[in-house]
């Protein structure tokens, strides 16, 4: 039996990797795969298997199922259960497994099925089949009983002005109570301004002074601000994508670099930026049996690694360079760093599957945002009302976000087997 989830948090949570690492793939299907077909041990892992547990099934795909299964053959002859609650968040890449694919879309005239959207008919043609469910009634998380029904209410877009006048108590008066809470956001743009903002905050209250002018060039460390690793170092030791610990410091390797040869070109004084080995992390949920030598309890070396990504520059080209190229303009790019972000803010995605002690969350909602998950996520991360914050004034009106067709439709279902 493998339990598999498709998030690095959720996998955190139940101690196992994400489905894409153990499948080799990619969440954006248009990237190639990091394991091939036939690939000797993958398929040795697979071998034994009879039956794989997904948990957040929300997030998984038809695609990726896809990908997994025979028309002939269900999933390769495994039993699949899955875990999970379609009000969360969807996966970004992928058709949902809730999609009703025999709605045309109104916007585009009828064609031909593409292999892909057959295959992803298959699929959901085996997800219809299933006939045995186990449905949960009770919210384990959510210890706060009022909170719990106004959360049970905001699931079926029946919140009721009361609802939002007791929300409206939470809303934020003092800036003061951002130092001990996660604060959740919408995009990932806002998360990385506003990050970068927070560790030049707690430099300067540490006497660190900032070396990159306020430029975002390079991600500013401080001893103890939070982080999330970006890549999967050790499986089996928990050092997964999406694993939270502390940054404690920078290790360099003094002679490195001679700044002999420099110290003629820049003036006395100058102080030389070395490249780290690795950075030291404290990672509390990691599963290392023994002290590493001469290092602190759950303190973790995190070495730099290499990633490429490309990028497609047609857009910033002379036009007399594009039509020399007849082509897509694609940059291969090539970067070591060290697989870390700052964590004083995480996405309002990223929280999905975690229980946060204290948390600021924003229900003003990105534009043509119409997702009950958008607000049903955030807020459900705590155990209690008390432990909410909402960072300003909101619209009532988003508490009455309705389901969409097919997920209506998907909830039901269960009922009726």
């Amino acid at each position: 039996m493998r339990k598999r989830t498709p998030a690095g948090i959720a996998a955190a949570e139940i101690d196992d990797m994400t489905i894409h690492s153990f499948l080799g793939e990619q969440r954006n299907f248009g990237e190639p795969q990091t394991i091939k077909p036939g690939d000797a041990k993958l398929e040795k892992e697979w071998r034994s298997i009879e039956y794989l547990l997904i948990a957040e099934m929300s997030m998984v795909g038809l695609t990726l199922l896809a990908k997994h299964s025979d028309p002939q053959v269900s999933f390769g002859g495994v039993t699949i259960i899955f875990f999970g609650d379609y009000l969360q968040y969807r996966s970004v890449y992928d058709a949902l497994v809730h999609t009703d694919l025999t709605l045309a879309p109104k916007t585009k005239p009828r064609k031909r099925p593409t292999e892909k959207e057959i295959q992803q008919r298959v699929v959901r043609s085996l997800i219809l089949q299933s006939n045995c469910v186990v449905k949960l009634t009770q919210q384990i998380r959510t210890e706060d009983l009022r909170y719990l029904q106004l959360l049970e209410r905001l699931r079926h877009g029946k919140c009721n002005y009361d609802d939002y006048e007791l929300l409206l108590t939470r809303v934020m008066i003092s800036y003061l109570c951002l130092i001990w809470v996660s604060i959740l956001v919408f995009r990932n743009e806002v998360r990385m301004q506003l990050n970068h903002k927070a560790a030049i905050h707690d430099a300067a209250q540490l006497c660190y002074t900032p070396m990159t002018k306020h430029l975002p060039g390079l991600l500013p460390f401080v001893p103890g601000m939070p982080v999330i690793l970006t890549q999967n170092i050790a499986i089996k030791l928990g050092l997964i994508n999406g694993i939270n610990g502390i940054f404690r410091q920078l290790v360099y390797q003094s002679d490195s670099v001679s700044t002999n040869s420099l110290s003629e070109a820049f003036p006395s004084g100058t102080r030389y930026v070395h490249r780290p080995v690795y950075a030291l992390i404290e990672i509390t949920k990691a599963k290392i049996g023994c002290n590493l030598e001469a290092l602190h309890p759950k303190l973790v070396p995190v070495l730099l690694m290499e990633q490429i990504f490309r990028v497609d520059i047609g857009d910033i080209l002379p036009n007399d360079r594009k039509q020399k190229l007849n082509q897509t303009a694609i940059l291969s790019i090539k970067r070591r760093a060290l697989p870390l972000v700052s964590a004083y803010l995480i996405t309002t995605h990223k929280s999905q599957g975690q229980s946060l002690n204290k948390v600021v969350i924003d229900l003003r909602l990105p534009n043509e945002t119409d997702d009950i998950a958008a607000i049903y996520v955030p807020l459900s991360r705590v155990k209690r009302l008390i432990d909410l914050v909402i960072l300003r004034h909101f619209d009532y009106k988003v508490l009455l976000i309705k389901l969409n067709q097919s997920q209506l439709a998907e909830m039901e279902r269960p009922d009726k087997l």
